[in-house]
């Protein structure tokens, strides 16, 4: 990974390098149907994946995507798909039945305005249809949260790398913005090439035994195989957390945002700190497994929180559930594809501040 250091950066959007990182993460196919604001997703794959040497598919439909991808993750390819808001709605369904069938595959979710086609705006409105599952069934998704181009690229990576580890669906989330914005982004070697996976379904007698299924008939083995799944999902939830802190070391008031909202609450925060409030900033980078464990922590030091996000307020309940009532937890949001400034973000910490205490 170091000798990617030493490459010139590349002025990239975000979109475009989810596709560079998913070529050097080892996945060799992509089935997608474009929708704006995640249209250069499908358009650079289309570009790059056959001059990597993989395949890019065009479907006919959302729906036909998400099911190109269990048959390409049957056979143990690194697969995915991306879209958004509209057409994330239309793939849940498939991606249960990854949940399933236990099938490592990505699925990228630039997120619009809503709800219906609602508009182009970045919006964070899918989280509660991502984070808390909008599918049928006990299971749950990792799902990462990049802020930067960079992390478009390095969290693409990782979650292929969770996605085989745990034979699971991997979720990216990332709002228009931070898909549309052009940043430099420095591209790592690509992984190693990857052995053959043992469970997958190939044209060969030695594969003829394995058979991928979500269906199980019999009551008890239904249970058992969710029972299975639960202490994956725990096993997840134990090792695969991410968070990233800005100044909450001295910090009494903690403000929480992800993705594009978190790099306005930096430059908030640090106006803040002129003004000598002492804030600090808690970005999830995981928002599943959430950082429940580390905000509880810091809950026990601190004032009030205050979290911020592109939507009614869906994050903010995790953020509660995390800290058990020990302090107040407000929010403030906006929605329609609107992006709060950092002096909009520096007036609502003033106004909690000013209510002193807990």
């Amino acid at each position: 990974m170091s000798s990617s250091l030493k490459r010139p950066p590349l002025l990239i959007k975000g979109n475009e390098a989810i596709i560079k990182g998913a070529i050097l993460a080892g996945c060799k196919t992509f089935f997608g149907y474009p929708i704006t604001p995640a249209s250069e997703i499908a358009e650079a794959a289309a570009r790059d994946f056959p001059a990597a040497g993989g395949t890019f598919i065009q479907a006919e439909s959302e729906t036909a995507s998400i099911n190109m991808v269990y048959g390409a993750a049957s056979a143990g390819v690194r697969t995915m798909t991306a879209s958004s808001g509209p057409g994330i709605s239309l793939m849940q369904e498939g991606v249960s039945y990854l949940a399933g069938s236990e099938l490592p595959a990505v699925i990228v979710s630039i997120v619009r305005g809503g709800p219906g086609l609602g508009n182009i705006g970045p919006e964070q409105s899918d989280y509660n249809q991502i984070v808390r599952i909008g599918g049928h069934g006990n299971y749950r998704n990792p799902v990462l949260a990049p802020a930067t181009g960079q992390e478009m690229c390095d969290l693409t990576i990782r979650a292929f790398e969770i996605a085989d580890r745990y034979r699971t669906p991997v979720y990216l989330m990332a709002d228009g913005f931070t898909g549309q914005m052009m940043e430099p982004v420095s591209f790592p070697d690509p992984v190693p090439p990857l052995p053959e996976k043992e469970w997958a379904v190939r044209a060969d007698a030695e594969s003829r035994e394995n058979l991928i299924s979500s269906i199980f008939l019999e009551h008890d083995q239904l249970e058992e195989h969710n029972r299975k799944l639960q202490r994956k999902y725990k096993e997840i939830a134990a090792n695969e957390v991410m968070v990233d802190d800005f100044l909450v070391e001295d910090a009494t008031i903690l403000v929480v945002g992800y993705g594009i909202m978190s790099r306005v609450l930096r430059s908030a925060v640090r106006a803040a700190r002129e003004d000598g409030l002492k804030v600090g900033l808690v970005r999830p980078i995981s928002l599943w497994p959430f950082p429940s464990d580390h905000l509880e922590a810091l809950a026990e030091k601190i004032d009030r929180i205050i979290t911020f996000e592109l939507s009614n307020g869906q994050m903010v309940e995790d953020v509660r559930l995390s800290v058990h009532d020990s302090v107040p937890v407000h929010f403030y949001g906006r929605m329609g594809g609107n992006v709060p400034s950092a002096e909009e973000c520096l007036e609502v910490i003033r106004r909690y501040a000013a209510e002193g205490g807990k």
